[in-house]
This record gives C-alpha cells, structure tokens and sequence, in this order.
C-alpha cells in the first residue's frame, strides 16, 4: 500500500490526532502540578491552560473517531475547526517572534497590572518587588522584604527571561501551527478517498 492510499492517510491521521491527545494531556498536567506545589496560584493562568488543554483534547477525540469510522460530518468539522486553530495559533507565534524589547516591556507591564495572583507568585519565586519601583500601597511577599537587603524591581529581571519566553513559545506555536495545517490537508484529502473494504456504491 503506498503512502497516498487510504490506509495511509487513515494511520497518518490517527497518529496525528494522538499527538494532539497526549500535548492536551501534558498541559492539563502541567497546570495540576504547578498547583499542587504552589508555583502557580493564579487561577485565570490555571484556568486558560486547563481550558487550552480541554479545547485540545475535544478535538483530537472528534478527529480520532472521524478517522477511525471515515465519518464525513466529523471529519468535515474537524477539518474546519483545525484551520481556524492554524490561523489564530500562526498569528500569535508570528506576533511573539516579532515583538521587540520596548513592546515586550510595555506587554509584560500590563500584564503585571491585571494579574495581581500572578504578579505575587513572580515577586515570590523571583525575590523581586514592584515592577520598576514598590508602590506603597501593595504588598510584597519576596523573602527580600523580611530582611534588610533593600529588594530589586522586577522588570528587569523579567525581561532578562522575556524574549528567550516568546522566542520558545512562537516557535512552538510555529510547529505545531505546521502540524495543523498538515492535520487539515490530511483530513480533507481521506475524505474524499474510497474505503476499500466498503461498498463502492455507498461511497459519499
């Protein structure tokens, strides 16, 4: 059986689909065990990975039972969810890729402004306080405070961090933006294949 035959594509898509499936499986787990251990106690950050994950998995199972009985519906929808993933997911790696250091800071400051659980666990984890000076008014929990040391602000540190972040998530978000549009191509390509194990007049 050549690799353009049914049975190809039908494998192709299965293995892609459980790809998707363990990815989906790895990020649900991910924001369990930064829960469990106290790294992260922003429940929107938790909330938006396991909803990622969740979202994921959906539409790797959708995909997997498309593929495995040749359903023409699922696989039709499959295929139209999964090309507006790849758009949305292209954008946003492109857009991490090209931000420079001025946008980047102004991005992370405010993200530091709408997020106080998040911006607590940084100051905690980093030992800073303050974004680029502590405001009176907010509370600080780095271990810097408890003692005599006077404590650094945070944005420089994090923007030591910043860049290398985005560079690794775009290019994630590259790759597997990549694997979506190859997941659409493969799906719209054994739709309109033949099973041969079927009645060739019942073919849709």
């Amino acid at each position: 059986m050549v690799c353009g035959g049914f049975a190809c594509s039908k494998n192709c898509l299965c293995a892609l689909n459980l790809l998707y499936t363990l990815v989906s499986l790895l990020l649900i787990g991910i924001a369990a065990w930064g829960i469990g251990f106290g790294l992260i106690s922003s429940l929107r950050v938790v909330g938006v990975v396991i909803a990622v994950g969740i979202f994921l998995f959906l539409i790797a199972l959708v995909g997997l039972i498309g593929a495995v009985k040749h359903h023409q519906v699922l696989l039709f929808f499959y295929m139209i969810i999964l090309l507006l993933v790849f758009i949305f997911q292209f954008s946003v790696s492109c857009a991490c890729l090209a931000l420079n250091q001025g946008q980047q800071s102004q991005l992370l400051e405010v993200g530091w402004n709408n997020t106080a659980s998040a911006r607590n666990d940084i100051q905690r984890n980093l030992n800073c306080c303050g974004f680029r000076r502590l405001n009176p008014n907010d509370t600080c929990l780095a271990s810097c405070m408890k003692s005599r040391h006077s404590c650094s602000p945070c944005a420089p540190i994090i923007g030591k961090y910043a860049g290398e972040v985005l560079q690794f998530v775009g290019g994630i978000g590259l790759f597997f933006s990549f694997t979506e549009i190859l997941g659409v191509w493969l799906t719209y390509r054994y739709r309109n294949q033949k099973d041969p194990r079927a009645n060739p007049s019942a073919f849709l």
